[in-house]
């Protein structure tokens, strides 16, 4: 099973259709991350609101964990007439919204942690086809550019997740919102039917598809490097903002924490849209990754600082800022980065997907992480200030990759 590398650019129908199903998947994630599940939580019981966050967020981020790579690699066997990845992301959108209804129903602490697992399981089909769909359809030249409309995809998903979470009303509301976004906005993407298909694939054998997920960091130290650097620069961000809420509530104590979120969300996703294509272009032209990763990692800190020291409602809105503008750098010159130290053309999607388990990981240690700092080890100045500095030694170790310039 030998996969060519890309040659001519993509149409313009292809990347509208990619980043819209790109952004559904978002919003299956980020309406209950941003809003719902902490207002679940509150709802379940006030008093250890905290508590249930982090279990049911953690115990969802390691299912995400598990799925990514495995969807990842099952897409890469993929042979049927619709392509290797069109499949992926229409199951998964279907599974992922049905996930979004267990949840919107649950009143217990288990029927969160069963509703999200769910939906984590499922979403994650569609992501890790999307993700391998790059570089598939993208060539080498322009992957900076194609990771700024996948980056500027992902945050319209979060504003639009967000959005959808509030306006809905209550948490049934937005849930089912979420839901048929999440349907909708795979759409297009599955009717336009332009994928890769793969006449044969390897006889399966169970051991060597297993050991398939292990790529020796000897063999291919750039490609460990470049999975460290991603896993610390998001476990930096994942401490940040798993208690975003909460800050505004208990620390700036805002009167609506809920809007609050809202407005930082919008804020954010605005100051990364300004950069996140100009970050992937500019990077294409220079044909340079490294310099601009490091740089965004290292204000990306800044911005944590800056709401370790600054705990007020205007501090938040600097803070928003500064890390969008940095993250949307980031956003696309990783990804194009990335691509340019997988292992093997053939194996796009489960390289990706182990590369993925550096997103979702953070989720699974931030609570562990996050939850005794808060409670008794400082506080939220001293639960930024470590989000500052592990995100700071993500950025330093960018320069350990050698064959990416």
């Amino acid at each position: 099973m030998v996969a060519i590398e890309p040659s001519t650019s993509v149409p313009t129908r292809w990347i509208l259709a990619f980043c819209l199903a790109t952004t559904a998947t978002f919003v299956g994630w980020y309406g209950p991350l941003q809003i719902l599940l902490g207002t679940q939580a509150d709802l379940i019981d006030p008093a250890n609101k905290e508590s249930i966050l982090a279990l049911v967020a953690g115990i969802g981020a390691v299912f995400s964990m598990i799925a990514n790579p495995l969807w990842g690699a099952l897409s890469d066997r993929t042979t049927s007439r619709l392509g290797q990845r069109i499949p992926w992301v229409a199951g998964g959108a279907i599974a992922g919204a049905a996930g979004l209804m267990v949840l919107a129903s649950a009143e217990s602490t288990a029927g969160m942690i069963a509703g999200w697992s769910l939906t984590q399981i499922a979403l994650n089909a569609p992501f890790a086809a999307l993700s391998a769909a790059i570089p598939d359809q993208v060539p080498l030249a322009k992957r900076g550019v194609a990771g700024g409309y996948f980056g500027v995809a992902q945050t319209v998903g979060v504003l639009g997740g967000t959005g959808l979470a509030y306006a809905g009303g209550s948490v049934l509301s937005g849930y089912a919102a979420c839901a048929a976004f999440v349907v909708l906005g795979s759409l297009p993407f599955v009717l336009l039917r332009r994928d890769r298909t793969v006449a044969e694939v390897p006889a399966w054998d169970t051991k060597a598809f297993l050991r398939g997920f292990w790529i020796s960091p000897r063999a291919h130290p750039d490609f460990a490097w470049a999975w460290l650097t991603r896993f610390l620069i998001n476990l930096g961000n994942a401490i940040a903002l798993l208690y975003l809420l909460y800050y505004l509530k208990d620390q700036v104590r805002i009167s609506d924490p809920e809007g609050g979120v809202v407005v930082l969300t919008g804020v954010y996703a605005l100051a990364l849209l300004g950069t996140v294509l100009i970050g992937g272009y500019w990077s294409d032209r220079v044909g340079r990754r490294r310099v601009f990763v490091a740089g965004s990692g290292i204000v990306m800190s800044v911005a944590a600082t800056l709401l370790a020291v600054w705990p007020t409602w205007l501090g938040a809105l600097v803070a928003a800022t500064v890390l969008g503008v940095s993250f949307g750098i980031y956003t696309s010159v990783d990804f194009a980065l990335i691509t340019q130290v997988l292992p093997a053309a053939a194996d796009r999607g489960k390289d990706l997907g182990v590369i993925n388990i550096a997103n979702t990981l953070p989720q699974v240690l931030a609570p562990v992480v996050a939850a005794p700092i808060v409670s008794g080890l400082g506080g939220y100045p001293a639960l930024y200030t470590a989000s500052a500095g592990v995100g700071l030694l993500g950025a330093a170790l960018v320069y350990r990759i050698k064959t990416v310039r």
